[in-house]
């Protein structure tokens, strides 16, 4: 069996169409049919459901896909471990995924990761928690950014990143704007836009505001923080956002950010990484870049209009 047999199969199996497959893989559909055939004949077992069209997998299909993208990821591993073994680190893409919550985040364990391996790529993917979880089983990614203790995540090793607290967004001419610290009951009742990245993120901040006996009914819910920031900018909405948001923000000069309080929340952000055995060298490499990256510092600061010195990549 081939790996590159083993590659198109694989392939087939997730774009579930054999000429799109064809040109993923750089090949012709016949050559990605013939390499199928092959890969079944070395089995023994029939992979695909057989037919004009791509019409599924038998049980033994499904089954090596799960054992394919495994061993595509070893091998992967495997070339990367050795190159790594050269001069410049290691070599290939990181595939990291994270909740828009936590995108201020990603450029430290960037600057970090691009520091000691200069020679690989990274592939940054905005996901919702669930996703991540789903494309770290799936081998899809190497790592994911995300919430640590709001939903069960199983077979997976945690490594704290910092603490997310919420602080009231407006702008400067906001009479909240005067306040040092601005209570949930009295948040809720302005216009707000939210930044909604998935149902994980939106029960976080419901719970919250139930909490202080109180309702979240946003007049506009967004996927990005740019959005977030257009309106902000525009005056017509505030927002509540993650105090991480300064670093990113904070140095507009009409924004005022202000803490929540009554209640005060925190949610632990953190790197999940696979918990296979040995741990994949992109994994090891993230997991070591972690921890150098000194995050609660820099956003703590950023919430409080303090500067700070960016960190050397060590």
């Amino acid at each position: 069996m081939l790996i590159r047999h083993l590659k198109f199969f694989v392939t087939l199996a997730e774009m579930q169409h054999f000429g799109r497959a064809a040109e993923a893989c750089n090949v012709t559909q016949p050559t990605l049919s013939q390499a199928i055939r092959k890969l079944e004949e070395d089995l023994g077992f029939p992979l695909i459901v057989r037919g004009h069209r791509f019409r599924g997998l038998t049980s033994e299909g499904r089954k090596l896909l799960d054992w394919g993208r495994q061993i595509l990821t070893d091998y992967d591993s495997l070339r990367n471990d050795l190159a790594g073994q050269r001069k410049g680190g290691l070599r290939g893409t990181l595939r990291l995924g994270v909740i828009p919550a936590a995108m201020p985040s990603v450029s430290f364990l960037s600057a970090q990761f691009a520091t000691r391996h200069p020679l690989s790529s990274i592939d940054l993917r905005s996901m919702s928690s669930r996703a991540i979880s789903a494309a770290l089983e799936n081998f899809e990614i190497d790592g994911g950014v995300t919430y640590l203790e709001n939903e069960p995540l199983e077979n997976v090793r945690r490594v704290p990143l910092y603490y997310e607290r919420y602080v009231f967004a407006c702008r400067q001419d906001h009479p909240l704007a005067r306040r040092k610290a601005v209570p949930w009951a009295e948040a809720v009742r302005e216009p707000l836009c939210l930044l909604s990245e998935d149902m994980q993120n939106r029960r976080i901040l419901n719970h919250i505001a139930a909490s202080a006996g109180v309702s979240m009914r946003p007049h506009v819910v967004s996927n990005s923080f740019l959005g977030v920031a257009s309106h902000l900018k525009n005056g017509a909405w505030c927002a509540i956002v993650p105090h991480s948001f300064g670093y990113l923000f904070g140095d507009m000069p009409d924004l005022a950010l202000r803490e929540m309080i009554e209640p005060v929340r925190r949610q632990l952000i953190g790197l999940v990484l696979s918990h296979r055995d040995p741990q994949s060298p992109m994994s090891g490499a993230l997991q070591e870049c972690a921890a150098h990256a000194d995050m609660q510092r820099h956003f703590d600061a950023a919430a409080a209009g303090l500067p700070v010195a960016a960190d050397q990549p060590g």
